[in-house]
């Protein structure tokens, strides 16, 4: 007889329906909505969800999971402000001062129960948004492939992929992630299909005699030999088809990697292999990307980029609204009173002011509708339009210095 610790689903996933219902919640919220029924106390607030500070040096981030939050909420009567999918903002730890990213205006009890889900959403999708466009910054104009799903919850596949080619990154291996961004996934073979033929060069046959044209031919170069000699090996049997070779030399092993790289390089160059391209891949961050990239001409990047630092996104009440009159109310710490960040036409100047006054001279608001009574109102753009969007805030930001000012 089967024995099952779940009786309604085979993961320890919720369901859609539950997330939208709010049961994702935190308990301490459902304790809240009890109460304040009970007691008929209907309050209305203002909300603001922001980040004090960042996990980086750099002082700014890439917002993503807007569109989400709005579906989140469509159907729950409040108003909601947001800055566009994909929008880089600022934070400073040096400051009390801090930019909100969404806000919403409506009863508590309406919305209490999804403040855990929304901050999730919003965070899980910026955090990795944030490391993907630096690993962007750091490539340059080369290559940049998202490896990352095989280290998360297979159901967050699809949210990765989608962060990460926001981002910037050219192409990602997850197959649905990329159906649903309307890719082809990337990747060509794994160690596994060498391990289980038992020779390099036959594995390599096999699948260039097997695999659609479509597919590059791509092989990894470090299974039994040394790099060089499986390089100089592929080449060999694979000759004109060969479109590059992946280098995914475990850090117990790889000694001085942009040496190895080097020599690889020679090897081909000398053999009539100059347009053999050279793929990184293993335990990359910024820092060796940058080292790497006038030696290579790609990189895939997994491990770093789908559990990036976490950016600790915050959801507090900065206004209650009693009897008609308006309080600001803000916890310690906090910062009262419903704001506007405005941004400078060129650059990243910004500057954060209580909701009402008029922005400086030269600037635009980044805080728009989002929502009007439950209802969406923004359109959503699309993931290209977002991604070039978000590709020309990167270039602008090389050489800036963003600034977050009171207004």
């Amino acid at each position: 007889m089967a024995h099952f610790d779940l009786p309604d689903r085979e993961f320890w996933l919720a369901k859609e329906s539950e997330i939208k219902s709010g049961k994702t919640t935190d308990k301490y919220f459902v304790n809240t909505k009890e109460v304040l029924r009970k007691n008929k106390i209907h309050s209305e607030v203002v909300m603001e969800v922001y980040a004090r500070d960042l996990p980086y040096p750099q002082n700014w981030g890439v917002l993503t999971g807007v569109y989400e939050v709005a579906k989140l909420l469509e159907g729950i009567p409040v108003d909601v402000w947001a800055f566009d999918e994909g929008s880089v903002f600022l934070a400073d730890a040096t400051t009390a001062l801090y930019e909100p990213l969404l806000v919403i205006a409506g009863k508590y009890e309406a919305f209490a129960e999804y403040e855990t889900a929304l901050l999730g959403l919003l965070t899980s999708s910026t955090s990795i948004s944030t490391r993907a466009a630096r690993f962007r910054v750091s490539a340059g104009d080369k290559l940049l492939m998202s490896f990352g799903t095989r280290r998360v919850h297979p159901a967050l596949a699809p949210m990765v992929e989608r962060a990460c080619y926001l981002a910037g990154f050219d192409g990602v291996s997850n197959v649905l992630g990329a159906e649903l961004l309307g890719l082809k996934a990337s990747g060509t073979m794994p160690h596994a299909l060498v391990q289980i033929i038992g020779d390099q060069e036959k594995a390599w046959g096999l699948f260039d005699k097997t695999v659609s044209r479509d597919q590059p031919r791509i092989p990894l170069v470090d299974t039994f030999w040394d790099e060089k000699t499986e390089a100089i090996r592929a080449f060999e049997v694979l000759g004109k088809n060969l479109w590059g070779v992946r280098l995914d030399t475990p850090s117990s092993r790889r000694g001085n990697f942009r040496k190895i790289i080097e020599e690889v390089r020679w090897e081909l160059d000398i053999r009539g292999g100059n347009h053999v391209k050279l793929i990184a891949s293993g335990r990359l961050d910024e820092t060796s990307i940058s080292e790497l990239r006038e030696l290579v001409d790609g990189f895939g990047v997994g491990t770093s980029v789908a559990y990036p630092p976490v950016i600790d996104l915050s959801a507090k009440i900065v206004e209650v609204k009693e009897g008609g009159r308006t309080y600001f109310r803000a916890k310690r710490g906090g910062l009262g009173g419903r704001k506007a960040v405005y941004r400078s036409r060129v650059g990243f100047n910004d500057v954060v002011t209580l909701q009402g006054n008029r922005g400086p001279s030269g600037t635009r608001t980044l805080l728009s509708p989002l929502m009007l009574r439950g209802r969406i109102t923004r359109k959503y753009e699309g993931i290209e339009s977002i991604r070039t969007r978000v590709q020309k805030d990167l270039r602008q930001l090389q050489g800036a210095a963003p600034t977050l000012k009171r207004g």
